[in-house]
């Protein structure tokens, strides 16, 4: 479940960062980490705009240099950009200067004012120096449809086990996933509007 729907401790651990949006509201927030790439976006695109739903896409900067024209259709369909470094960078591994200047270059083609470290783990000390620009969204809800483990079927219990109001949740738009998205991602959506939940992208 530390996956799934992070534990206390570690929501604590980044206590300034987005974790979950407003609990009284029956609103989800979907996201997708690690695009563009045209074997999977443009399958999301499709699927969102079939719903009718905004989402917000953590877009890793050298695939939107490798992908311009999908970081363009993400973009004119109305979605949220948000930074999720040039170089998919684990924040662990590397000093603050290298994190944060990888997360520039990657914003010189992103333009925006979010944020989600790869991993969802970074260093305290790029923490606080990238809340001082970013807004920092983690997750409430982690689908791991990147998981080599996992069902399509099991990917979407997920989605129907832990979505709550105001849940952030997380699907990703890889190689990894897209297999998986297929059968997940519709049902997923469909399911969630069976429940009555809205779909919202952050303000």
């Amino acid at each position: 479940m530390i996956i799934e729907q992070p534990a206390i401790w570690l929501r604590w651990l980044y206590p300034r960062a987005t974790w979950r949006m407003d609990k009284s509201e029956r609103a989800v927030y979907l996201t997708f980490d690690d695009g563009p790439i045209p074997e999977a976006t443009p399958f999301i695109l499709d699927t969102l705009a079939r719903f009718d739903i905004k989402a917000t896409f953590f877009m890793v900067g050298d695939n939107v240099r490798k992908h311009p024209e999908l970081f363009q259709k993400v973009a004119a369909a109305g979605h949220r950009i948000g930074n999720h470094t040039y170089h998919h960078l684990g924040g662990f591994r590397h000093s603050i200067r290298h994190y944060n200047a990888d997360a520039e270059l990657a914003n010189e083609l992103l333009h925006t004012d979010l944020f989600r470290p790869p991993h969802g783990w970074m260093r305290l000390d790029q923490y606080f120096w990238l809340g001082r620009k970013y807004r920092i969204v983690m997750w409430d809800l982690v689908t791991r449809d990147y998981s080599k483990w996992m069902t399509p079927e099991r990917v979407l219990d997920n989605v129907k086990r832990y979505a709550r109001n105001g849940s952030i949740i997380t699907f990703h738009d890889s190689l990894k996933s897209i297999d998986k998205l297929r059968y997940a991602l519709p049902e997923a959506i469909k399911w969630l509007k069976e429940q009555g939940y809205e779909f919202k992208v952050f303000p």
